[in-house]
Order: structure tokens, then sequence, then C-alpha cells
């Protein structure tokens, strides 16, 4: 098996007409060099690297790529096509990635119709949704509005200028893509990226930065690091399923975020010492099966199995940067139009929780799902009305 060969955008030869993929081939296989979709001409390729097959599809000629399928992102595309854009979204992870990663049984805080995008209702069994109603309602989204989704496919570059970006993609196969658009709606969220500790140990086995369901834990010492409604709700789960739980939070007592039906009942869990809690601490260092808490009283000695260092997430700051954006100094919000949402590069918007920067606190599903109307206003007022049965301009 050999690399892949170096993409169009970085050869500078601009982006071809068409998806490009580049899979990883056997050395003994002979297949053609891939060019434009207008001309063919013989080049030589060493036999030591991959061959390039150009393949075209429907979606590599979109308007609009929105990177991330999230609900924002969802609602970017939504707004976009009824603008009469063709729009095509690329995401890493599954559809609704970060939702799909939430703890199993988890129920929003949030009633249904405040999740909603497209005008499509959302009912539910209960007042609030879970987590298994909002993957399906999203899906059921999905499928009335016919969006193109890439799924399992990362954005690795952003290319060109506005009217004609390159976008190039890698996907879990190996495969590179590159797709061309005139516009680009960033709605990639912040749930992918955990908030480290930076402490001895964390890159241990047993050490997590998400909480998925409490089975596996059950007759274990574990400890919950943090003070939000995710090591709360984390602790208490646990707990009712027979875990040891320690929670460990270096503030005073639970942050006053925690949801309101959940805070006094992690209080009462630790008032009655059924919840081991060290506040004004922090974890100093984490072994095989201990780890050192630093209290106020000083350090204390845990046996401890597994540990969930559910201390937040944030957005991904390096790709952000990597296409251009200018963000803030002191919040890492990105520069962009109030009014349009269009950042500093022109051409490329920015959507959902990224734009308030480290405040992922300020924007939710609720007011994010939003940002896709003043987007799509913005694409009409620039671009006039779309037509999404037209190929993109391809000069």
């Amino acid at each position: 098996m050999t690399a892949a060969p170096m993409s169009p955008l970085d050869s500078g030869s601009g982006c071809p007409y068409a998806v490009l993929e580049y899979r990883f081939l056997p050395r003994a296989m002979k297949l053609p060099t891939a060019e434009p979709l207008e001309q063919t001409r013989e080049a030589h390729v060493p036999e030591t690297l991959t061959r390039a097959q150009a393949h075209a599809r429907p979606e590599s000629f979109p308007d609009v790529v929105v990177v991330g399928a999230g609900p924002t992102g969802l609602a970017c595309a939504i707004e976009a096509e009824k603008a009469g854009f063709k729009a095509l979204i690329i995401e890493k992870g599954c559809l609704v990635n970060s939702i799909y990663r939430y703890p199993t049984n988890m129920v929003f805080f949030t009633t249904p119709e405040l999740l909603e995008i497209g005008d499509i209702p959302f009912t539910t069994s209960l007042a609030k949704p879970t987590r298994l109603e909002a993957l399906e309602y999203y899906r059921r989204v999905t499928e009335h509005y016919h969006l193109h989704v890439r799924q399992y496919e990362w954005v690795k570059t952003i290319t060109g200028d506005d009217g004609k970006f390159c976008v190039t993609t890698s996907d879990r196969h190996g495969a590179i893509r590159d797709y061309r658009a005139r516009k680009i709606i960033v709605a990639t969220g912040y749930y992918d990226l955990a908030n480290r500790i930076g402490i001895p140990g964390e890159d241990l086995e047993k050490v997590f930065h998400y909480y998925n369901e409490p089975h596996p834990y059950y007759d274990t010492d574990v400890v919950v690091i943090g003070g939000k409604n995710s090591a709360a709700e984390a602790a208490l789960d646990l707990w009712r399923h027979g875990a040891r739980v320690t929670l460990v939070h270096r503030g005073p007592q639970m942050h006053h975020h925690v949801k309101y039906w959940v805070r006094p009942d992690i209080e009462n869990r630790i008032k009655a010492g059924e919840i081991r809690a060290c506040f004004n601490s922090t974890v100093q260092e984490i072994g095989d099966d201990w780890l050192v808490v630093r209290t106020p009283s000083g350090p204390v000695h845990m046996k401890n199995d597994f540990v969930f260092a559910l201390t937040g997430y944030h957005p991904d700051y390096d790709f952000l940067r990597s296409i251009g954006l200018e963000l803030a100094t002191e919040q890492q919000r990105p520069v962009c139009d109030p009014e349009t949402l269009e950042s500093n590069v022109a051409g490329i918007y920015v959507a959902g929780v990224i734009v308030a920067g480290s405040r992922t606190n300020e924007i939710f599903i609720e007011n994010g799902r939003f940002h896709g109307r003043l987007i799509a206003s913005h694409l009409s007022e620039k671009l006039g009305r779309g037509n999404p049965n037209l190929p993109l301009d391809a000069t």
C-alpha cells in the first residue's frame, strides 16, 4: 500500500470540475490519471503512486457547501434550498453527530418545538424530548427535504475565493475528494473537542471525556470531574446503577447552570453521603487504579477504576484559522457581520455555536437554528435567487 497523492488543490492545478477520489491501490494495478473533464492527455505517474479516478457526481456542483450536519447545519441547508440554491452538507461523523454522542438516556432541557427546523413539527411522548426522539426527528427532516449529506467525510482544506471555493475532504476509507462551491457555511459545532485537563494519566484507557451509559461501571470506583450538567447527570446515573461515585469540582458548589430538576437531586445525594463530593478541588494525577485529588486540606489518594473528565468542549479553532477566519483574541469568536453572519473571508459564513467562540453556553439549537435564514437572505441578495435545476457555472 502507498500513500495518497497530492491533492489538485495543493498542486496548483485548480479544482477539477468533478469529485476526485484517491484510494489506496495495490502497486501492481495501473489506472489512468484523473484529468479535468474537458480535456484528456497522457501523463506519466510512477507505479509507486496511487491513481486518481474522476467520478462526476451531482453533488459535486453545489452552490453552497455546509460543513457540519448538526441541527444548525441542516437548517442552513434547508434555508439555502428554499432560496433556490443547491446545498451539499459534509459531516465527518454521522448525521447530528453531537446528539448521537450524548448520553444514551439523556433528556433535553428544552421543549420539542424549540428544536424544530424546516417548519417540520417535532412531536414527543413527554413534555421534554429524549436523545432518541431527537435523532429520529432530524433523520425525518433530512429525508423530508431530500438533503444531500456526505457522512463520515472530513473537510481538510477550503481554498479559493468567493464564488470559486474548493473543498478537499477525506473519508474513512482514505479517499480524497474535491468539491467546488460558490459559498461556504461553517457549522461545525463544538462537541467533538474536549477541554483537556492536562495532567499525568489523562491518556489512560480508563479516562473518558464523554459519558454514554452506566452499566459497565457497576460496582466500580468512579470519579466524575466537573460541576455542570454533564457531570451532575453522569454522577447521578452512575450512582443509581451501582457505581461508587466521587465528584470533583474546582468550584465551591455545583454550577448555577445545572438544570433546575437536576440540581436538587445531586445536592441531596451529596448531602446524604451517597455521592462523595470534593469541592474547591482538582485531580492532580491519575494512575492505573488510583488518583490524587488536591483538596483544600491537602492531597488525597483515592482508589479508582474509571474517570469521566466532563470539563466541557470547544470548537475546532485550528480548522477555523486554517480557512482564513479571524478569531477575536479574548473569546475566540469568529469575526463576522452579525446581520449576515458572513465572516472576514468573503463568501464564508459561520453558523451555530461557533459564532459564540468559547462562550458555548450562549448559542444552542434553539437560537442557532435561525442562522440559516440570515445566511440564505444574504445569499439571495448577493447571488439572486438560485435555480437548483441548473449546474454551477464551470468557468
